[in-house]
């Protein structure tokens, strides 16, 4: 009987053990700080996998920049040193231009998921980089110029840049230099509050949302209007990771991303608007472009990312084949922001 009870707990100690190793886990890192509203999207997108996939997939995350540093985070998850990396397709727009298609997009993640943009997308990261492109969170938001001082205009109505300390990053610089003939100070997200408080820059593009957590309205006091561009926050995936996770693990983590596509639209546009409240009652003031001059900033604003997706996809094997499909997919020229 001894016998017969210890073989029995054997027995089950072997199942047990067969059913946690049947547990598929993925390391994880994000771009920003914990306390951004986009790095609390993903850290819920976590939690709902996490709930979903108990004793199936779980997602570990390791820290932000200051577990790896938020460019070169996308060679981690390359490289297989991480698994699954959130983060903006702007931190590895070298590699894959083809991003600057959301950049300049006016459609959610929503939208380009049911006509098949997201779907392309992933196609060209398993191709160029070895990726799996799970899927495009925190979009519907765009950006906004946010200036120190009270901006001026010409006699036409275009906004006059000169003399602007300007912060500049990969994501806006073909607009700010090409367009507005802007001369940009690039600087990591992580610089700008001491860069505002010393000076070092008086103006800055940066989405609706996040100035008041990066407590960046302390020193800006304006926004221009119209808004321009799209957040391009996603989630990538080491792509032999991701070839080796169950069926099960593979269908809860992009069931859970297409939902979390639909909920973090909504949600960050209700955040959004708060924050434009609290900004308001703060005393920012929105000076918007008016008329021809309007059109024109956001033409350009769309037009030169394009031009600089066109060059870069010249300069890489494929050529510009995508170029056309990418522009029908994520731009819609009769839908207004």
């Amino acid at each position: 009987m001894k016998r017969l009870i210890l073989a029995g707990l054997l027995a089950g100690s072997t199942l047990f053990s067969a059913t946690a190793q049947a547990e598929d886990t993925l390391t994880a890192v994000h771009a920003f700080p914990e306390t951004l509203i986009y790095t609390k999207s993903f850290l819920s997108f976590v939690d709902k996998v996490n709930e979903a996939g108990k004793g199936v997939v779980q997602i570990d995350v390791r820290g932000g920049p200051e577990a790896i540093g938020m460019f070169q985070q996308p060679d981690a998850v390359r490289d297989g040193i991480v698994d699954m990396v959130y983060t903006p397709g702007s931190f590895y727009g070298g590699a894959l231009p083809e991003k600057d298609a959301m950049v300049a997009s006016n459609l959610t993640a929503v939208e380009t998921r049911e006509n098949g943009g997201i779907e392309l997308i992933d196609q060209i990261h398993q191709e160029k980089m070895g990726l799996k492109y799970l899927g495009w969170f925190d979009s519907g938001v765009c950006y906004n110029l946010w200036t120190r001082n009270e901006p001026t205009f010409d006699e036409n109505g275009n906004l006059e840049v000169e003399g602007l300390k300007l912060r500049g990053n990969n994501v806006y610089n073909a607009f700010f230099t090409n367009y507005l003939g802007a001369q940009v100070i690039d600087l990591p997200t992580g610089e700008v509050y001491s860069a505002l408080q010393r000076g070092v820059v008086d103006a800055t593009g940066w989405t609706q949302i996040g100035l008041i957590d990066l407590k960046w309205n302390e020193f800006l006091n304006y926004r221009i209007e119209p808004c321009f561009f799209s957040t391009d926050l996603g989630v990538i995936i080491n792509m032999d990771k991701w070839n080796s996770l169950s069926d099960e693990s593979k269908k809860i983590l992009q069931d859970v991303a297409i939902q979390h596509e639909k909920d973090s639209v909504v949600a960050l546009r209700a955040k959004r608007d708060e924050d434009f409240s609290a900004l308001d009652a703060a005393g920012m003031t929105a000076i918007s472009l008016e008329g021809e001059a309007k059109a024109n900033y956001l033409a350009a604003a769309r037009e030169k990312t394009w031009e600089r997706m066109k060059g870069l996809m010249e300069e890489q094997p494929g050529g510009t084949g995508n170029y056309d499909k990418l522009i029908e997919l994520f731009y819609d020229l009769n839908a207004a922001k």
